[in-house]
């Protein structure tokens, strides 16, 4: 496990609010940290001396790294990590490749007592940065306002494109509920400051440009990777020698085929950095775009066991109209001035 260095006072802050506002964890209550090999250990210990503040009892499982996330990852998830978090009353997940979509983790969701979250490969400087330098009101309520927006535009066309050659469409799908602000009712979530889009995969069209992919593991490209879009995925170019991992993770999700593209993404939190080392803070970086490939979940073989993709600085249009270029949130004009009121906070 690695151990990495941030200023103490602000990560101890983030821990604070991650588990008292966010994960509203309570005297007495049960906390389990899971973590592989390749952990943050500083981070692990910010989170778990929280937890002892507030008068939980926090204790930490670390198992060896993953080889592959989601159902894919079923026959390397020890039975204890199972047991042990189906007692818990809150999960932070600090592995990557991670558990959620995995048998254990619906085995832990079907016990209907646990809240999780995503934590994964946010190192120490990640987790300061998500939970500490933003007002989580301001955040919420420009994430609300764009999941709704786009919540009431299923069924119709998007546009997605960004200067290094992405240009694709694609009919919106029917949209995920909004996030919770807080994290008090048994189910897992993500750090905020990402909204997902999710389009019917087989009217996606076009190709989209990438500069970093979570395969088997997280990397940025010293190439960019254009994959080429026709409903599936007809072809894959660039990338170098990760395209050759990118395409083994493709058909090893979708049963030797490439697959779909599942779920796009708009990132709007103002601190998150591209560092390119951490995939769950990289997609929240404002413009940025998580594309999801592979099986959608819904269908035969599917599951969270897809590859994922960073595109940056989209633009967005539904139907004729714009409503991000170049990563900034333009229109409608109300959702604009909440998405320009959104700044870091510096403690």
């Amino acid at each position: 496990m690695a151990y990495t260095s941030d200023d103490p006072t602000t990560l101890a802050i983030a821990a604070d609010f991650l588990l008292r506002d966010y994960m509203r964890v309570q005297a007495g209550e049960k906390v389990i940290l899971t973590a592989d090999t390749s952990s943050d250990c500083t981070a692990i210990a910010a989170v778990m001396n929280a937890a002892r503040v507030l008068g939980a009892a926090p204790a930490v499982l670390t198992i060896p790294r993953l080889p592959f996330q989601g159902k894919l990852a079923d026959p390397y998830v020890p039975p204890a990590l199972v047991a042990a978090v189906k007692e818990s009353d809150v999960w932070l997940d600090f592995t990557f490749p991670y558990l959620s979509g995995s048998d254990a983790h619906a085995q832990i969701l079907a016990a209907k007592r646990t809240r999780s979250v995503n934590i994964l490969d946010l190192g120490a400087g990640g987790v300061a940065r998500l939970f500490a330098h933003v007002d989580f009101e301001a955040l919420f309520a420009v994430q609300t306002a764009l999941d709704m927006f786009i919540a009431r535009a299923e069924g119709k066309r998007c546009r997605v494109t960004n200067d290094a050659g992405t240009d694709v469409s694609f009919v919106l799908a029917k949209q995920k509920p909004p996030k919770r602000r807080h994290q008090d009712v048994a189910g897992t979530a993500a750090p905020p400051g990402s909204v997902v889009i999710l389009p019917d995969p087989a009217s996606v069209a076009g190709t989209v440009v990438v500069h970093a992919v979570f395969h088997e593991w997280y990397t940025p490209l010293r190439t960019p990777m254009k994959i080429a879009v026709e409903g599936r995925i007809r072809d894959i170019q660039g990338g170098d020698e990760q395209a050759v991992v990118f395409e083994r993770s493709l058909r090893r999700a979708g049963k030797g085929e490439l697959g779909s593209i599942i779920h796009f993404s708009h990132g709007l939190h103002p601190a998150a950095r591209f560092t390119r080392q951490s995939f769950n803070e990289d997609i929240r970086v404002r413009g940025n775009d998580a594309i999801g490939f592979g099986t959608p979940w819904w269908a035969e073989g599917g599951g969270e066991n897809h590859p994922d993709a960073v595109c940056i600085r989209h633009s967005l249009w539904i139907e004729d109209v714009q409503v991000i270029d170049r990563g900034a949130i333009v229109g409608p004009s109300d959702l604009a001035a909440l998405d320009r009121a959104l700044q870091p906070k510096f403690l």
